[in-house]
């Protein structure tokens, strides 16, 4: 998924009506990755381990742009880094999104109640100012 072709479809489809209910930016990247991806017959190669397997192998090449990099460095990243990794965060999270989508699973809803979980595994009280895992805490 490299590259930029998501000029076509709009920047930016938030609030956008569809069917008489409004889309969010989620909702509306998974549907133009489905348009995208039955357009070019693509669907017959996106199963969940086709996907998860190039999500890691993008989350890969997102690294890359950091891998030589000092603490210092990676904090204050070169315009040329920086303009690489979001091509690479980008691709992650198109096929994120794209892996959801076929697994059914809301990204959002997901997100939301692993914060949930994370915030009773890691109370501030315990886990402030520590990189501790929570079974360590």
């Amino acid at each position: 998924m490299g590259g930029s072709p998501w000029v076509q479809y709009g920047v930016s489809w938030a609030g956008r009506n569809q069917g008489g209910r409004n889309v969010s930016e989620v909702e509306a990247l998974r549907n133009q990755l489905r348009e995208f991806a039955e357009e070019r017959d693509w669907d017959q190669f996106h199963s969940p381990k086709n996907l998860a397997m190039a999500l890691a192998g993008e989350a890969g090449e997102l690294l890359e742009n950091f891998q030589w990099l000092t603490e210092e460095q990676s904090r204050r990243p070169s315009p040329e880094v920086l303009a690489a990794a979001g091509e690479e965060i980008a691709d992650v999270l198109l096929y994120l999104i794209r892996l959801a989508d076929k697994l059914g699973i809301d990204p959002i809803d997901a997100a939301r109640r692993k914060m949930v979980a994370n915030a009773g595994k890691y109370p501030v009280h315990k886990a402030r100012g520590t990189a501790r895992k929570y079974t360590e805490l």
